[in-house]
């Protein structure tokens, strides 16, 4: 079911696939970042459910120590909006909260292990 194409055209409501593990007649995994109005996007996601789609919500946290982060700038490279970068005066990891959306992409690429989620 092309779910994305859904969301746009019957919801008005855009989606931005953050990542996806997908194949074909298999449970899969899809996280994406939904935008529009806030009325559309409940419905958006009433009808996933209504759909059998399973959906959750943002409720998690990245959480940074900043006692064992090395400020390598790994983690930088890997962030799709840009929340984690490096100062370019005191090459020092700036994390900004409020553009991050929680894909978890960087907590891998910590080779210190000093990027987890609250949870």
């Amino acid at each position: 079911m092309p779910v994305t194409y859904r969301l746009a055209k019957d919801f008005n409501v855009a989606a931005n696939i953050i990542r996806a593990l997908v194949a074909p007649n298999q449970i899969g995994k899809l996280v994406v970042e939904l935008s529009g109005d806030i009325d559309e996007l409940e419905a958006a996601i009433d009808w996933m459910r209504s759909r059998d789609i399973a959906v959750s919500t943002v409720s998690r946290e990245i959480l940074i120590d900043e006692e064992t982060c090395v400020h390598c700038g790994l983690c930088t490279g890997i962030c799709p909006t840009e929340a984690l970068s490096l100062d370019a005066t005191s090459f020092k990891l700036n994390f900004t909260r409020s553009r991050c959306i929680v894909c978890e992409q960087c907590i891998p690429t910590c080779p210190v292990q000093a990027i987890a989620t609250n949870l």
